[in-house]
């Protein structure tokens, strides 16, 4: 851990071992919203909270250099908040046998079974028919599923994976080895702010512009390590072509309009001989995306079942690597 104070269980094997339960902990337990029905999820409460500060704080009236500054405010202060929560958690965990309990705590937050699940959900849609599949990928987009044919659907999903993993699965834990639970939880409501207020609407092109430019700045570097892991996860994967993923996600990422999302995405895209992003339609209005990758857009079901054991084999070698980690340096 980059900051060893943060945690109440210092030490880079500990770390390691706390992150390689975590994963463990959240596929044994399954989605995190079935754990969650009676009290709310702490994404929900951060979600809250800044639904309360968009609603009250970002008013029409004021000029976009107010709207910029109050908009900014309120992403450090959900954000250092719950990092204030996650140290508080912390603290209460610094026990003997606590850094199981945080292994828990900390799987909450990680959302490679869940994103498992709903792209699972959206193959098995599509096999039964395109309305049953639009309305399964809508736990996965923001665009009207409306908008999109049986093909299109699948690549949303396929897209939604590749993207989910950098900044679902492989961000939040570089986010927990660098500051423990304090980062995993800023991490997370940061992420969380992005998905609310980061979007360039008239509404929140400048009230979000901070929470959006911070969000791809902690991005950055889990985008990138989730691409090496798909090309490692290409190596086991029957059929996928790591050598093509690496070098589509090195040539190709930056046509992507998101700094990051390109390269998982491209990443996918290269060991699957997809063709991934390109035009698209928000909220109503068409956006000339560029293609990435150089194989076929028309996907069916059984390609997200080739996304989802690319996906499985992609988190496995994560959590292998930590496992693996955390036993060298306590043998050593």
């Amino acid at each position: 851990m980059l900051v060893p104070w943060l945690s109440g269980h210092a030490g880079p094997a500990a770390v390691c071992a706390v992150l390689f339960l975590a994963f463990l902990a959240n596929v044994l337990l399954g989605d995190p919203a079935v754990r969650f029905r009676r009290i709310p999820h702490p994404t929900v409460l951060v979600g809250r909270a800044i639904a309360a500060g968009d609603r009250r704080f970002n008013r029409p009236t004021d000029s976009a250099r107010v709207r910029r500054w109050t908009g900014g405010a309120l992403a450090l202060a959900v954000v250092l908040g719950s990092g204030a929560v996650g140290w508080a958690l912390t603290r209460v965990l610094a026990f003997p046998g606590g850094a199981l309990a945080e292994s828990v705590v900390a799987a909450t937050l990680l959302s490679h079974t869940g994103l498992f699940v709903a792209v699972r959900r959206v193959a098995d849609a599509l096999a039964q028919g395109l309305e049953p599949a639009q309305r399964a990928v809508t736990a996965l987009v923001s665009r009207d599923p409306r908008m999109l044919d049986a093909h299109g659907v699948a690549r949303a999903a396929a897209e939604s994976a590749a993207e989910n993993f950098g900044d679902g699965v492989v961000a939040p834990a570089l986010w927990y080895v660098a500051l423990g639970l304090p980062g995993l939880f800023a991490y997370k409501a940061l992420n969380t702010l992005d998905s609310m207020i980061g979007y360039r609407t008239a509404r929140h092109r400048d009230f979000g512009r901070v929470a959006a430019r911070l969000d791809d700045a902690a991005n950055w570097p889990g985008a990138r390590l989730a691409a090496l892991l798909i090309v490692a996860g290409a190596l086991v994967t029957p059929g996928a072509r790591p050598v093509r993923a690496l070098a589509v996600a090195w040539t190709q990422a930056h046509r992507h309009r998101s700094v990051n999302a390109g390269w998982p995405e491209g990443a996918l895209a290269g060991a699957l001989d997809f063709r991934l992003a390109g035009p698209r339609s928000y909220a109503g209005a068409a956006v000339a995306d560029t293609w990435i990758g150089d194989g076929r857009g028309d996907l069916t079901p059984a390609d997200l079942r080739r996304v989802l054991r690319l996906f499985a084999a992609s988190t496995a070698m994560l959590t292998g690597s930590l496992g693996a980690a955390a036993l060298g340096m306590w043998l050593t």
